[in-house]
């Protein structure tokens, strides 16, 4: 049996304010963002904070929305289901915000996906925002509508490397985390 006070001490130490675990809907996007703008409000975060956490949030649950591959479990001995699960945590910490979001994908798309990422770490700030340039202007659109500008977008909104593991699960799926982390504007006293 699962531990619930075990995971509510790991989630609270953690500085959690939402966890989400499941198939990432379009209409769960709204609510996730208006759960998260009233957090950092009831927080008193500036407004500063609040935009650079809300452009990177967004772009991590439209990556979430848009770019997961399906998951197939086994249902009865006769059929597949197919789901679109994933993880989603943002925590609040003393110094930053932690976004923290995972989904399975074809092991096949891993070697792609970990250049990419690799690649927008490699860049500097100047880097990046040319690429980012070059990208949009290329007007190549991805199998699932994408124009390639997500990790680019969140590397420049964090101004942070992201953080990303891929664990494989089977031959056909593996998992891939991505942590971003958000560095919070810090308040000299005067």
């Amino acid at each position: 049996m699962l531990d619930v006070y075990d995971l509510y001490k790991k989630m609270e130490s953690n500085k959690v304010l939402l966890s989400f675990k499941g198939a990432i809907t379009s209409e769960l996007l709204a609510s996730i963002l208006q759960i998260v703008e009233m957090r950092m409000i009831e927080f008193q975060d500036s407004s500063k904070e609040r935009k650079k956490v809300f452009n990177v949030l967004v772009e991590i649950l439209q990556n979430l929305y848009h770019h997961i591959d399906d998951f197939e479990v086994e249902g009865t001995p006769d059929e597949v289901n197919t789901i679109k699960s994933s993880i989603f945590m943002i925590s609040r910490l003393p110094d930053s915000y932690h976004i923290i979001s995972g989904n399975y994908l074809y092991t096949e798309n891993v070697p792609k996906l970990k250049a990419r990422i690799d690649h927008v770490n490699s860049l500097d700030k100047d880097e990046l925002k040319r690429f980012y340039k070059e990208t949009l202007d290329n007007g190549v659109i991805s199998d699932k509508g994408g124009g390639g500008l997500g990790f680019i977008d969140i590397a420049r909104k964090s101004g942070q490397k992201l953080d990303y593991k891929f664990i494989q699960v089977d031959e056909k799926y593996s998992f891939f985390t991505l942590i971003v982390k958000i560095p919070k504007v810090i308040k000299e006293n005067k």
